[in-house]
């Protein structure tokens, strides 16, 4: 694999301007992710992605999260609409696994189109009594044994659509009381618990090839550092979770973190975390953490490699039959 920045960014609008083309060709980045300022219509998001990887001269991954909890970024009237992940599995338990198979499948199929062939799913978090609205919503439930069950189904259809499935909140962010977007969760849970419920949930699902860290800072293991930066929690990762695949930082920009950005970039890297997600779109920013972030390391190229190992033609399928089935799975006609 040719020298790719260690990082992925987004851009500021939905389509490339000349200053951020000239920023793509130089920095390299190793992807892209998308955001709903991105995104008009299927027309559009198909040439954005093109004209993405035409900047940086190869087929470079791009990952959108369709559903990020914040208003959906894919939506009517030009993509299907879906429930909150946790409303549709409390809607029908018994059949949760198969239609959250189908939902993911019909979803790759969208994004397959649009030449996006990255999704921030599967959602490995476990709900709790107090996790924040924003976030529960996102989770599949508060069973390990049910949201592990789900959680596979999901990241399996994702490859049989072709997509590249990322695994989150890594190592676990359904105890987070506050939006880590725009507050850092503080989670006092003693690490003896966690190891058997968010821990173990993620230990199930770690031989997927990409995963997102949470922004949280967990007391009981280092007091002062969130996830990103906290080499004790990055090593929870790897050693108890057995996450051996890529570990990518939630977006580096968000003011749920403190610091200068290059230090946060630089820390995060330091720390453990194999690529920087950066995702204002704005340019200075997009430059400054290029360049703190500088090219993958050996590990990381590895990585990298295995996580593109994952995207592959999607199975052939017909697509009306699955949307008929998930139709009949949600209104109980089965």
């Amino acid at each position: 694999m040719s020298d790719h920045g260690a990082f992925l960014t987004g851009i500021a609008g939905p389509r490339l301007t000349r200053d951020e083309q000239s920023f793509l060709r130089d920095a390299a980045p190793w992807g892209f992710m998308l955001y709903q300022r991105n995104v008009e219509d299927p027309e559009q998001l198909a040439w954005l992605t093109a004209e993405l990887r035409d900047a940086v001269g190869w087929e470079a991954p791009i990952f959108i999260d369709p559903e990020n909890g914040q208003g959906e970024r894919l939506g009517p009237p030009h993509w299907r609409d879906w429930l909150p992940p946790l409303e549709q599995v409390q809607l029908n338990p018994r059949q949760a696994v198969r239609s959250m198979y189908l939902r993911y499948r019909l979803i790759a199929d969208e994004l397959q189109a649009m030449g996006i062939d990255g999704n921030c799913a599967p959602v490995v978090d476990l709900a709790h009594a107090d996790t924040h609205p924003d976030q529960k919503n996102r989770c599949y439930g508060d069973d390990v044994v049910r949201v592990v069950d789900i959680a596979g189904a999901v990241a399996e259809a994702l490859v049989d659509g072709g997509v590249i499935p990322l695994a989150k909140h890594m190592p676990g962010q359904g105890r987070a009381m506050v939006d880590p977007h725009e507050e850092l969760p503080r989670i006092s849970t003693r690490e003896k618990a966690l190891r058997v419920s968010d821990f173990l949930a993620f230990q199930a699902v770690s031989g997927l090839p990409i995963a997102m860290a949470t922004h949280a800072l967990f007391e009981d293991i280092d007091r002062e550092n969130p996830t990103p930066f906290s080499p004790d929690v990055i090593a929870r990762i790897r050693e108890e979770i057995g996450f051996a695949g890529m570990l990518m930082t939630d977006d580096i920009s968000l003011p749920a973190l403190s610091g200068p950005l290059e230090t946060r970039v630089q820390t995060a890297l330091a720390s453990g975390c194999d690529m920087i997600l950066h995702g204002s779109g704005d340019l200075g920013e997009m430059q400054a953490v290029a360049t703190a972030a500088g090219n993958m390391s050996v590990p990381a190229k590895m990585r990298a490699e295995d996580v593109l190992s994952w995207r592959r033609p999607p199975e052939p399928v017909d697509i009306q039959a699955l949307e008929a089935e998930f139709q009949s799975l949600m209104t109980g006609q089965v």
